[in-house]
């Protein structure tokens, strides 16, 4: 497939200034995008590269580098941020943020969970912190590029923040909706996580969920985080916990998630933001988390041992 050249409205100088903190899976994702539309972003990461690689449905899309390694080479702060870093390396970021950011800045977030706003305002206490949920999966190749493997889709709530990020991104490549009641969105993304959690824990892909046994525990655990979801003040149906493990049944066997991923390779897991939240927020609100109280525990053991 031929690489894609930028082809964004408007002049170059007429669009906002971009970057994006990680450029991993999701991270090369937007910033493909982001390329794509004429908006090539300031790469910030741990790893030196040249350029970005990415393979999509619509071809491929190289991003020129250098992928900056070190803070105190940013030239200039960007009107927008898009933070894929991985919830457990926020605190890691602080410098690129720093360096990057002005009262002005929009901090998009690219992280999993319910809390991101919550997570990252204390590292840029003056700008606009916008969370967003990430729908759509992207792996690594072996030859270092990323693959998209599912549409691009963005969630985000709705409002000014959200109008400028949403003309820097939708499109062909991604589609991105605003929503009013966000929170009801990021908690059904979230229940999806808690509920992959069992595929960190057994070491095993989506087959999984095709055992009965594994089904009958998954679907309580679903049940208990919609409980807390709904004291939360998300508005989900009661089919939600059905709809989701359906989704886990019917994928294919050998699909898996990031914080599968993550423990296949010895990282820390986001065990936190992905379960141990409905726990956390089951005991402020009241909600028993029984298999949450399970489950939880042995996460975090899986990520920090000792042992």
């Amino acid at each position: 497939m031929t690489p894609t050249s930028p082809s964004g409205d408007g002049s170059a100088a007429d669009r906002p200034r971009v970057a994006v903190i990680g450029p991993g899976a999701i991270g090369t994702t937007i910033a493909a995008v982001l390329h794509a539309r004429g908006s090539t972003p300031v790469l910030a990461g741990r790893s030196a590269r040249a350029e970005l690689r990415f393979v999509g449905e619509d071809g491929s899309v190289v991003v020129p580098g250098p992928v900056l390694t070190d803070a105190s080479s940013v030239v200039a702060p960007v009107d927008v941020v898009f933070l894929a870093v991985k919830a457990t390396q926020t605190a890691e970021a602080r410098e690129w943020l720093r360096a990057l950011c002005t009262p002005e800045t929009i901090v998009c977030v690219l992280q999993n969970g319910i809390e991101q706003v919550d997570s990252v305002r204390p590292f840029v206490p003056a700008s606009t912190v916008l969370p967003a949920v990430v729908w759509f999966p992207a792996v690594r190749e072996e030859d270092d590029s990323v693959r998209l493997l599912a549409p691009a889709r963005l969630t985000l709530p709705a409002g000014p923040a959200a109008d400028v990020v949403a003309n820097l991104l939708d499109g062909d490549r991604c589609s991105v909706e605003l929503v009013a009641d966000f929170s009801t969105v990021a908690w059904r993304k979230l229940l999806q996580n808690a509920a992959a959690g069992l595929m960190a824990l057994t070491t095993r892909r989506s087959g999984v969920f095709r055992r009965a046994d594994v089904q009958v525990l998954a679907l309580r655990y679903l049940r208990e985080g919609l409980e807390v979801a709904r004291a939360d003040g998300a508005e989900l149906d009661d089919d939600v916990p059905d709809q989701i493990l359906a989704g886990f049944r019917t994928a294919p066997a050998d699909q898996g998630t990031s914080i599968l991923t993550d423990r296949e390779a010895g990282r820390p897991l986001e065990w936190d933001v992905r379960n141990g939240v409905v726990q956390r927020k089951g005991r402020a609100l009241g909600v028993p988390t029984p298999i949450s109280d399970v489950i939880v525990p042995l996460l975090a053991a899986a990520s920090d041992g000792p042992g």
